[in-house]
């Protein structure tokens, strides 16, 4: 005979157990599923073609390559094409990348950041397909949306289809003037703003409804889209998304410490804490956190103020979830730093950095040099990008696949 007591603790065991399985089957049912993770929804579109994927690090299925993964179940890839950073991300940034063979799978890795941007008519020529699978941040200066736009020209050009395997954008929120194409360079090509708040598949979908191919082409493009998502959903990338993005913290600041590209202030480069601290050697006094940027290979070999102490701001323990629910670029860092820097001539330098850019360049636009030297308070800046926000806001949404 069962005693009462241990018999009801039994039972309301039984139920706390069964209710926690239900509950981590109900978590994995409602999991963000990511286009690639989908291989039932695109292997047999793969099967019997010869395959061209455009993949980095990030391109993985489940925690495996997605190279590896479609390889073997039977996938023909004739060839991988490397982004910045390169197909294993062991460049740094803006080193150029040279062709090679992929010493772990013996296929032709044809490098899009180095003699060329766009893929050849004869890379194309010798695949019937073409697989996008590279994770995005979501800002305009981060170049796998060049990458993006090249790949869809080239094989629009060449009358191939492109299958877009979808990822969460982690900073899916839309902040900062649109981009003045008389700023148009390698970190800003298209009229959008600093953050555009969409995912790959959506910004290919606004490419070609744009008319942002040469000749107004358009792209035949096939998507995988994400399950279970939508903007708002906080993000947590599964592997770093370049050599000096290696931390959540790092991707969800870097749409405001990017900015600092176009400034003399180091934004940690050269440590291996980049993108998550600022600081300047002329700061000594202002600021009692310092950091010494250093030559690291594969990360930064030539960092703005190498071998000197910089003093500053550590924004390794800011709140994530607060930032992201933000939904907006933090200005306040900016306007601090420059009231805080003693040679305000100075300031805007970059020449010193081998990064990025100018800040016009960065923020899109010469009227925020100005704005900020004229001690513009950040309402007043935000005011100025609304005209064209309001504008992008209305035609973004004729794209979006996710609410």
């Amino acid at each position: 005979m069962i005693h009462k007591p241990l018999f009801l603790f039994v039972i309301s065991l039984t139920i706390f157990q069964l209710s926690t399985v239900y509950a981590q089957q109900k978590n994995r049912s409602e999991a963000i599923i990511t286009g690639a993770d989908q291989v039932e929804a695109y292997l047999p579109y793969l099967k019997n073609k010869k395959v061209g994927m455009v993949v980095n690090q990030t391109s993985i299925i489940g925690k495996k390559l997605s190279v590896d993964s479609l390889r073997s179940l039977g996938i023909n890839i004739k060839s991988i094409f490397g982004p910045e950073h390169g197909f294993r991300a062991n460049a740094s940034n803006g080193a150029k990348v040279t062709d090679e063979i992929d010493p772990e799978t013996g296929i032709p890795i044809i490098s899009l950041y180095g003699k060329k941007r766009k893929p050849s008519k004869a890379d194309v020529d010798a695949i019937d397909i073409m697989v996008f699978d590279i994770q995005d941040v979501g800002c305009r200066f981060f170049t796998n949306i060049n990458t993006l736009a090249d790949v869809m020209e080239a094989c629009s050009e060449n009358n191939k289809e492109l299958l877009i395997l979808d990822r969460p954008n982690p900073n899916a929120y839309i902040d900062g003037p649109i981009l003045d194409m008389k700023f148009k360079s390698g970190i800003g090509k298209f009229p959008i703003p600093a953050t555009h708040g969409m995912t790959i598949a959506e910004f290919a979908q606004m490419i070609n409804g744009e008319g942002w191919l040469s000749a107004k082409r358009k792209c035949k493009i096939k998507i995988i889209p994400v399950k279970n998502y939508n903007h708002d959903l906080y993000y947590e990338l599964p592997v770093k998304p370049s050599p000096n993005l290696n931390s959540q913290a790092s991707v969800i600041l870097y749409p405001s410490l990017c900015l600092f590209e176009g400034t003399i202030i180091s934004q940690g480069r050269g440590t291996y804490m980049p993108f998550t601290v600022l600081g300047a050697p002329a700061l000594k006094g202002k600021y009692q956190f310092s950091f010494k940027p250093v030559s690291i290979k594969g990360m930064s070999e030539l960092p703005l103020h190498q071998d000197e102490e910089c003093f500053g701001l550590d924004l390794r323990n800011e709140n994530l979830d607060s930032l992201h629910a933000a939904g907006r670029i933090n200005l306040q860092w900016m306007i601090e730093f420059y009231k805080a820097y003693p040679k305000k001539e100075k300031f805007f330098d970059s020449s010193q950095s081998k990064a990025m850019g100018k800040i016009e360049n960065l923020i899109g636009n010469d009227l925020f040099k100005k704005q900020l030297t004229a001690g513009m308070s950040e309402e007043q800046i935000r005011k100025s990008w609304e005209p064209g926000l309001n504008k992008y806001k209305k035609m973004r949404t004729k794209y979006i696949i996710y609410p």
